[in-house]
């Protein structure tokens, strides 16, 4: 699976089911530009089995306001459409790669 880009229009189908790590996030944060290539690792790794969904959050402000993302990066677990993890800030990959497990 590849790393898909959502929008405001899209974000509910394509966090619907299974795991998706979903990372809230702007052009302009540098935690977030640090951590792209992680979720490009995990996504090699570990893209048979979730999904990662990006999300620009100036310009999807709607999602953003629905889930409370104050601060980016802003990293949540879905599972068949329910949040059931979130982290804020830089994570390092193998903390990222523990969540999605639990919920796998």
């Amino acid at each position: 699976m590849a790393i898909v880009n959502v929008t405001d229009q899209n974000f509910a189908e394509e966090t619907g089911e299974g795991v998706v790590l979903a990372d809230f996030w702007a052009p302009w944060c540098g935690p977030c530009k640090m951590i792209a290539p992680v979720l490009e690792e995990i996504d090699a790794e570990k893209g048979d089995n979730v999904k990662i969904a990006k999300l620009d959050v100036d310009e999807n402000q709607e999602t953003a306001g629905k889930y409370g993302v104050m601060s980016i990066p802003t990293l949540m677990i879905f599972k068949d459409g329910e949040v059931v993890e979130q982290v804020v800030g830089f994570q390092p990959k193998e903390n990222l790669v523990e969540l999605i497990e639990k919920h796998q």
